[in-house]
């Protein structure tokens, strides 16, 4: 009777830190590091419960939010916090049904970010098809916020400011794809923690050292780079292509780099602040050469060298 009492009162618990987080993206200061932890207490509830109940939780946590924010503020205040709610539904259950299914953290993690990733450009659409460009106002709000900077640093531009603007607009699937990923990883990380805390067995990433990216990618990475050369049209499907691929191989080969090292340090029994340290050093004054390291590491049998007496 007390495990059923306390196992409610957690729940409850839970309900209670949705309803904070939904409120507190109201505050400016606090609203980016909110979007991120949003996920969490859903994701743990639904890992805990049956759908049915998971849903009566929501349902009152929801109405919850909607009677504070009426009260305190304006109607539709509360309606937009509960449609933002609704909007990280979909990603929760998803990486909920893979949890219940004992997947590996990689099966969590990719469902997680296709999903959410499926909805952004899913909204991008239903946006357009009521009249609002999403684009052009990104557009507009960079070129203000180009505007409102001091003149040094309008002159420092490498490139004209609408020529900056447009190619930034051409890389939104790139930001989009980045901050799907960045928001499934905060969440799986602490998710994980919590319900393992609590009594379940949710599998982690495995160690570093031990992750490697197909040889495949070595090709693709060489072709987007050769093609680099020859596609000058900014307007082109193949320069908007070419702009968010290259950006995300090389930080693909930068983290095989990593995975890299640490193995090296690994096999060798250095301690793990020298691969840190080579990291920082090399993201401070030559990124490029991780990705390269990345690339060798990924085409040729460097760990087996390593590892060959």
């Amino acid at each position: 009777m007390n495990g059923l009492r306390n196992g409610s009162l957690g729940l409850l618990g839970w309900g209670l830190a949705t309803v904070v987080l939904l409120l507190s993206i109201m505050v400016p200061l606090v609203s980016s590091i909110t979007i991120c932890l949003l996920m969490v207490p859903l994701l743990v509830q639904y890992v805990k419960l049956d759908t049915k109940r998971f849903l009566v939780f929501y349902a009152i946590s929801l109405i919850v939010v909607y009677l504070v924010t009426s009260l305190l503020m304006v109607g539709w205040v509360a309606v937009m916090l509960i449609a933002v709610s609704i909007f990280f539904l979909p990603p929760v259950f998803q990486m909920g049904n893979q949890y219940k299914k004992g997947a590996p953290a990689r099966n969590v993690v990719t469902a997680g970010t296709l999903t959410l990733l499926a909805e952004m450009l899913l909204s991008l659409v239903v946006c357009y098809a009521f009249g609002i460009n999403l684009i052009e106002k990104m557009k507009m709000f960079m070129l203000e916020s180009i505007s409102m900077m001091p003149a040094y640093l309008q002159n420092s531009l490498v490139m004209d400011k609408e020529m900056l603007v447009k190619i930034a607009s051409h890389m939104l699937p790139l930001y989009m794809i980045g901050i799907s990923l960045f928001i499934v990883l905060v969440t799986h990380w602490a998710a994980r923690k919590l319900l393992n805390r609590s009594g379940e067995h949710i599998q982690g990433f495995r160690p570093i050292r031990d992750w490697k990216l197909h040889k495949s990618l070595v090709w693709y990475y060489v072709i987007a780079l050769f093609m680099e050369f020859f596609v000058r049209d900014t307007s082109s499907m193949l320069f908007t292509i070419l702009i968010n691929l290259l950006p995300m191989l090389s930080f693909l080969f930068a983290v095989q780099a990593i995975s890299f090292l640490f193995f090296l340090a690994h096999y060798k029994r250095w301690n793990r602040v020298l691969p840190i340290c080579g990291i920082i050093v090399s993201l401070l004054f030559a990124p490029f050469i991780l990705s390269l390291l990345g690339v060798f590491d990924t085409a040729f049998p460097l760990r087996e060298r390593v590892t060959r007496k």
